[in-house]
């Protein structure tokens, strides 16, 4: 008989941020993610106790997942941020940072949480309207005529990501690389709507990263280079084509779903290698040059295509079905009981061989105006080009939000330090009539306003790993970086730009250490003569949601109660 044990009831903790072991946990956290921010982040390895992968890396959406916690809050923070990266590809590290310090200083303050959510809530909504304006200091607006704002965009993303271990040169190139492949997927001259195309990452392990390279059209893995030396006129446009999504194996299994009848005697398989033949036969009628199937095609079927000049690809993969699709025009054919239909048949404007190493490429290049490219990625080992791609895939992503809202942001923690500023200026306007809408006290509602900001100017602290020391000066609110063993009389000395690269320094200028007093101003807005042009840049729509996100998730944190767990 099976031993009953009684039902253990739900642990229920009140007021979780009270307690402390919730708080060191956040705090942990924020460190770990915070000592992963920017540049010169410092990389994580995270490895199961019971063995497996080993995961080295500092991107949010690779670390995160890869950190389990049985605290609630934990969870709740890492399911808030990936839902974010998920949807923008960027500024998770920020969002994370930014959301655990609003906890962190609520709590610091002793400021009722009722009343920082509120606070939080308003100041939100001031940063949002101030970064929508035209005339937002810490906002570049994109000229698509130029690409110079749009490689910057992308290589500020790159840069940011250290695991990938890349030169100077090398993030540059693959910047260019990242704008080329953006464009390529951006359809010219398509009326009505436009759908954008897709990149294809082919990573290549064992090659200098200069090696990578962009191509219109698809690149497709092969084995047999020996069987195109007997194909005539692959250059010759169009090549028609067909592709087979039902697997071409001849086994019984892959005829699908029901009872099949089979008279006493009858030779299943011959029957079924003799319809393979019969749509190769038509196929070869039919002038196929490229036949292409999704699963595996029967041995005596490839060798008769090959014998009569057909380019034979199978194994092809789910992932590469819709690329193949939207290049060629091809209809996927999904059984094989039937002829061909003329309307199946695509077309590709000619075929030729690429080789990377030792992985040998057909190159099919597209018959009309295509928006598919093939990116081959190319790293020294798999720990880095892992890393590289899911980079270089997040890239792509933040260079196509720039055609929802061609705009960005100013990087390298100046527009932290600049949206900082602006609040705790914008803040001393009208304090009577905000605290009174907000319920609250001026008092309450000062210290409510001075955390958000120093949770701000602790994300641009977060950029700094080397023992440097973060300033702000005291015109435009930039971020500066001091490096620890200069002392602050000779700062002039030390550096010639902010961070984001637009503001130079003058005798005239004064700055003052991040997280110290100083007396609020109104940030100056930089001249519209100079031509400096911003060597960091952020997402502006990434990071908007981020802000977004980050006090959303903050403010729920604060709000809960209650916390209670099954522990069956």
């Amino acid at each position: 008989m099976a031993r009953r044990v009684k039902k253990a009831p739900s642990v229920c903790t009140d007021l979780p941020l009270d307690t402390a072991d919730v708080c060191a946990k956040l705090h942990l956290l924020r460190q770990l993610l915070g000592s992963c921010f920017g540049p010169t982040g410092r990389l994580k390895q995270v490895h199961n106790n019971i063995g497996g992968h080993v995961v080295t890396t500092s991107t949010s959406s690779v670390l995160l997942p890869a950190i389990s916690s049985s605290q609630p809050f934990v969870n709740m923070i890492k399911t808030s941020i990936l839902n974010h990266v998920s949807r923008f590809s960027d500024c998770g590290l920020f969002a994370a940072v930014f959301c655990l310090a609003l906890i962190e200083r609520a709590k610091r303050s002793a400021l009722r949480e009722s009343v920082a959510v509120k606070v939080n809530r308003h100041l939100l909504g001031l940063c949002t309207r101030y970064l929508q304006r035209e005339d937002c200091g810490c906002k570049v607006k994109l000229d698509f005529c130029s690409i110079h704002n749009l490689i910057t965009l992308a290589r500020s993303v790159i840069s940011s990501k250290p695991a990938c271990v890349l030169t100077e040169s090398e993030t540059l190139h693959l910047s260019k690389l990242a704008v080329q492949a953006f464009l390529l997927t951006v359809p010219c001259d398509n009326p009505g709507t436009v759908s954008l195309g897709k990149t294809v990452t082919v990573p290549v392990e064992g090659h200098s990263v200069l090696h990578s390279a962009v191509f219109p059209g698809l690149l497709l893995g092969i084995t047999d280079v020996f069987c195109l030396s007997k194909v005539d006129n692959l250059n010759s446009a169009p090549l028609i084509m067909v592709l087979f999504s039902a697997s071409l194996a001849g086994d019984l299994c892959e005829l699908g779903d029901g009872t099949i009848e089979v008279h006493p005697g009858a030779d299943t398989d011959s029957q079924i290698l003799d319809q393979l033949l019969e749509l190769g036969k038509q196929a070869v009628k039919d002038e196929v040059k490229l036949f292409v199937c999704q699963k595996v095609i029967h041995p005596v079927l490839q060798q008769y295509l090959k014998s009569h000049g057909v380019v034979v690809i199978e194994r092809l993969g789910i992932s590469l079905m819709d690329p193949l699709i939207e290049l060629t025009g091809a209809q996927p054919v999904a059984t094989l009981h039937t002829t061909i239909p003329a309307k199946a048949y695509g077309k590709v404007r000619g075929l030729s061989i690429r080789q990377f190493g030792s992985n040998t490429m057909l190159h099919l290049h597209p018959y009309a105006e295509s928006a598919i490219c093939t990116m081959i990625l190319c790293h020294r080992n798999e720990t880095m080009l892992s890393e590289l791609k899911v980079v270089c895939q997040k890239t792509e992503h933040v260079l196509r939000l720039t055609l929802r809202e061609p705009f960005a942001l100013l990087g390298g923690g100046c527009t932290e330090t600049h949206l900082a500023a602006y609040i705790r200026h914008e803040s001393m306007n009208e304090v009577t009539e905000i605290a009174s809408a907000l319920g609250c006290s001026q008092t309450e509602y000062l210290i409510g306003v001075e955390g958000f900001c120093c949770s701000l100017e602790s994300v641009v602290t977060a950029l700094e790993h080397n023992n440097g020391n973060s300033l702000v000066d005291l015109t435009h609110a930039h971020h500066w970086t001091l490096s620890a063993d200069v002392m602050k009389e000779q700062m002039e000395d030390s550096f010639a730009f902010c961070g984001c690269g637009l503001v130079q320094t003058s005798s005239s200028k004064k700055w003052t250490y991040i997280n110290t007093k100083y007396t609020e101003f109104a940030p100056a807005p930089l001249s519209r003569d100079t031509i400096l042009q911003p060597c960091v840049l952020d997402s502006f729509t990434a990071k908007l949601n981020a802000f977004q996100v980050a006090v959303e998730t903050a403010n729920l944190a604060l709000d809960v109660r209650y916390i209670i767990q099954d522990v069956n």
